[in-house]
């Protein structure tokens, strides 16, 4: 199993974002079963939960994104979305996507990270 994320990078604030987590080597049942979440990391700071999304559709988001962050997924994609709007300068970090499954070893349920840099 390998958890790639993708569509960081450089946007002025207040503008938007839309970051992917593509979950290979995972069958579509433990895909489906499992949880994702979004957390990122500030330079200096500890990893923090951004937002995650149960295997229901439950939806989970920090107060600091809420109204201007949502998750998503396309299970059929094996896939799950991050859409970052309004953005500022806060929400600079590597953001790291996660699968939470009892059938993925946790060292195989975290993603590399993908930039995201917020310009005032």
């Amino acid at each position: 199993v390998q958890v790639v994320e993708s569509g960081g990078g450089l946007v002025q604030a207040g503008g938007s974002l839309r970051l992917s987590c593509k979950v290979s080597g995972a069958i579509l049942s433990t895909f489906s079963g499992a949880s994702m979440a979004w957390y990122r990391q500030a330079p200096g700071k500890q990893r923090e939960l951004v937002a995650s999304v149960s295997p229901y559709g439950t939806l989970n988001l920090a107060d600091s994104v809420k109204g201007r962050f949502t998750i998503s997924r396309d299970n059929g994609k094996r896939t799950a979305y991050l859409q970052m709007n309004s953005l500022n300068d806060e929400d600079t970090a590597v953001y790291y996507c996660h699968i939470d499954s009892q059938y993925i070893r946790t060292e195989q349920s975290w993603g590399q990270g993908t930039h995201v840099t917020v310009s005032s």
